[in-house]
């Protein structure tokens, strides 16, 4: 039997109108692949700009050492892309974590506002950001937000006050961090000091009342124990009162643990005009009490200084404006600040290895008030 030749399958594409040929499937652009939490992720960034995710990660730890063109590009991909750089894992490979952990007593007290302001200034050009806490003048506090800030593996740690429990100050000494402690000195720092005398500052406003003609002071102001400073003003209040006026009771009024506040100051006042209806001269721990004290002194028609004159402590801009103005003790806030940060930052990049104790010192400001 002669083999039968089999035509081939007819090409059904090619005999149909063009009309009816299906077209290919599109090929769809790159896209970021995230992972399955949604996070966007360094290979994404990659891919979305072009280039190598060594390029990306270069570029975001060292963009000195990438072309202006890489800089722009791989800049433009982390904006289009929502990226966030895993700081964590850069920390682990580089050992700095570009942060400085701040350790202040209060948030709402402007002295250490205005000390926070200055070590931003300092530290955020040099491409470090800063954590805040706030230990309520408690040491005990003050020790966990050590432990805390210390297990996040700061650059630097800025602290006020000298006096701290013995496992805060060995946890300190311990961590190889640079520390700045401030707003007091001291024979025995941890590392670095920045800051002025308490017990100087204070003799110098009790000389300056007793020279004015002032012979009954009354010191008022929140004494908490954990407040070294505070105590540290009362201590030299009463040495200076025992040698200047031996005759003279020392007369202290302590709001306890009350806020820092006008109406603690107000609260002040009325104890001691209650407790020392003698005193000439109420002397606050800060101008936030002195000035709560003037505004009541204006609602009860006291005069000032006619009737009893008053002094605060940190030369707030407040006490400038107040009816009458506020004589006052005078700190370098924002310096303190500021001389900080350019400590740590010196430390922190190792220009310098070097501990330093520098004394701001301080200065009687006399205006109406006394």
């Amino acid at each position: 039997m002669s083999g039968t030749a089999v035509a081939p399958a007819p090409d059904v594409a090619a005999a149909l109108p063009a009309a009816f040929v299906p077209a290919p499937p599109p090929v769809d652009p790159p896209r970021t692949s995230r992972r399955s939490t949604g996070t966007v992720t360094l290979n994404d960034v990659a891919l979305h700009a072009q280039v190598s995710p060594q390029t990306v990660s270069r570029t975001i730890r060292s963009p000195e050492l990438v072309s202006t063109f890489t800089l722009e590009r791989v800049r433009d991909a982390i904006q289009q892309t929502g990226y966030v750089p895993n700081l964590a894992a850069s920390n682990l490979a580089s050992n700095r974590s570009m942060t400085v952990a701040a350790i202040i007593p209060s948030v709402s007290a402007s002295v250490f506002a205005d000390a926070l302001q200055g070590l931003e200034e300092v530290l955020a050009p040099a491409g470090y950001q800063l954590f805040i806490g706030s230990t309520g003048y408690s040491p005990s506090h003050e020790e966990e937000l050590v432990r805390a800030f210390l297990g996040r593996r700061p650059d630097g740690i800025f602290i006020v006050g000298t006096n701290h429990t013995p496992t805060t100050t060995h946890l300190l000494r311990e961590s190889k961090v640079p520390v700045v402690e401030a707003w007091d000195l001291t024979d025995a720092p941890i590392d670095s000091l920045v800051g002025f005398s308490n017990r100087d500052a204070t003799r110098a406003i009790v000389d300056y009342v007793v020279g004015r003609g002032y012979r009954h002071p009354t010191f008022a102001g929140s004494l908490q124990s954990g407040d070294s400073r505070a105590m540290a003003r009362k201590s030299s209040f009463e040495k200076a009162v025992a040698e200047l006026l031996p005759d003279e009771p020392v007369r202290v009024v302590d709001s306890g643990t009350r806020t820092i506040d006008f109406e603690t100051g107000k609260n002040l006042l009325g104890a001691a005009l209650a407790e020392h209806p003698e005193t000439d001269v109420l002397m606050f721990t800060s101008d936030i009490f002195a000035a709560g004290a003037v505004f009541e002194c204006s609602r009860r028609g006291i005069s000032v200084p006619g009737d009893l004159a008053i002094t605060g402590f940190g030369d707030f801009d407040l006490g400038s404006h107040l009816v009458p103005t506020l004589t006052t003790v005078a700190v370098p806030n924002r310096q303190i600040g500021t001389t900080a940060g350019d400590l740590l930052v010196a430390r922190m990049t190792r220009r310098s290895n070097e501990a330093s104790a520098i004394d701001l010192g301080f200065s009687v400001v006399a205006r109406e008030s006394a």
